[in-house]
């Protein structure tokens, strides 16, 4: 699911202390009856998941008569603000999604269930997950949840428009060099193509291609921007090149349509895409047969974000048992399986990877799975949404043209460094 659309709601500018105090007990979500069964609510936010979802909880049931869940749907645009209303009244689902920009948030509020010991107990191996997604969800050295699935970025491109240029399909060990003169000979105005679509992302965008560059964007331990560090203006100056060569829309022409209408109406040969666009573009009639992905290039070293969703439970969950049984079905083989075979996202247990890699045999859905080994985490603090709120209005202005990259890595830098002091 894309962070960003999620994330400008996500996080308000109060303190998490203050945003979460209790404002009346509630009788929670959670209930229970004579004759024992309990009932689980499963808060999430994504509608396409929502069968995948609704089939998991079905067959759990049947696995535990006395536990039914109820799945919860929200549309992300409301599930951040619906979650705090709930955390006010003590009213939160038993379990829910949870993100890498919130958890340290919610954790900090004590709103999360600790599962470390529970994991012990249990037949669980976090080996079985991304390394990098179990320790986004690890704050001050307590687990709050197990990865659900996981995404990354990887180049869509329209073989159609490949062979009517006469120009070879990408090769998996392309360099950031090779695809710039391929989008240029890509690059056709008088039939209104473009070779690729450089929007202002940070997801699928520069996230990928600053640590590529040698940079990064948080420290490790949150104490440091990374925006003023050598790689960051690289990591940014190589999309603006592409808009200057021309192969490129511009920023302001993107902002009228999307870099995923541009290629889905086979205006633009290649778009950088999150892995939970492959539903999307594989049900499009009009481009599934002419379309296929190729790994990001790299600039000096191979490189790509990771993010994914957990699940984590409600630390006041009036059946905090019966919500760990759920949790740990969601992830065990069954749960993951019915995840991979439907294609919808990436399962985060990796023994169903090769499942999920048959969803759409015809494209290589690799290129999103092969990330993994050389991921970065998504980056977090206790307040992204702060420092994430001045690198997009500072990097629009480089996308509009009104300030160079590197003006803006400077002074996003600047005022990141000043804010993530005040979070110690």
């Amino acid at each position: 699911m894309k962070i960003k659309k999620i994330l400008c709601i996500a996080m308000s500018i109060i303190t998490a202390g203050a945003l979460f105090a209790g404002c009346g007990k509630s009788e929670g979500n959670s209930s229970g009856s004579k004759s024992g069964k309990v009932t689980l609510v499963y808060g999430l936010w994504d509608k396409n998941q929502e069968p995948v979802m609704q089939d998991i909880a079905k067959k759990f049931t049947e696995k535990n008569p006395n536990i039914e869940v109820k799945v919860q749907i929200t549309p992300y645009k409301q599930y951040w603000t619906k979650l705090e209303t709930e955390a006010q009244g003590e009213n939160l689902p038993d379990v829910f999604w949870m993100n890498g920009p919130n958890i340290i948030k919610y954790a900090d509020a004590s709103l999360l269930l600790p599962i470390d010991d529970k994991i012990k107990e249990s037949d669980i191996k976090v080996d079985n997950y991304p390394k990098a997604l179990v320790d986004l969800y690890n704050v001050g050295g307590k687990q709050y949840g197990i990865p659900k699935d996981w995404d990354t970025t990887a180049v869509w491109y329209n073989k159609e428009i490949f062979d009517n240029a006469k120009v070879p399909y990408p090769k998996s060990d392309w360099t950031w060099n090779d695809m710039r003169e391929t989008a240029k000979k890509l690059t056709d105005k008088s039939k209104g193509i473009y070779g690729i679509a450089a929007a202002q992302d940070d997801q699928q965008g520069y996230y990928n291609t600053i640590p590529q560059a040698g940079g990064f964007i948080i420290s490790e331990d949150k104490k440091k921007s990374g925006f003023d560090q050598p790689g960051a203006v690289e990591g940014i100056q190589c999309w603006i090149d592409l808009i200057k060569d021309g192969s490129s829309p511009t920023g302001e022409q993107m902002l009228e349509n999307t870099p995923q209408d541009l290629f889905a109406s086979g205006k633009v040969a290649m778009v950088f895409q999150g892995s939970w666009m492959v539903p999307q573009f594989m049900k499009n009639d009009a481009i599934k047969d002419k379309i296929d992905i190729a790994p990001m290039p790299k600039i000096k070293k191979n490189s790509a974000v990771i993010h994914g969703l957990s699940n984590v439970i409600y630390s006041k969950s009036k059946n905090p048992k019966e919500a760990w049984e759920f949790v740990k079905y969601l992830s065990g083989s069954e749960a993951n399986e019915i995840i991979a075979k439907s294609g919808v996202v990436i399962p985060a247990y990796k023994p169903s990877l090769e499942i999920f890699l048959k969803s759409y045999a015809n494209i290589n859905l690799k290129a999103y799975t092969d990330a993994v080994e050389y991921s970065v985490m998504y980056p977090v603090s206790k307040n992204t949404s702060k420092w994430t709120t001045i690198q997009d209005e500072n990097l629009k202005k480089v996308w509009a043209n009104q300030m160079t990259a590197e003006e803006a890595t400077k002074k996003i830098g600047e005022e990141m460094n000043k804010l993530l002091q005040e979070e110690k």
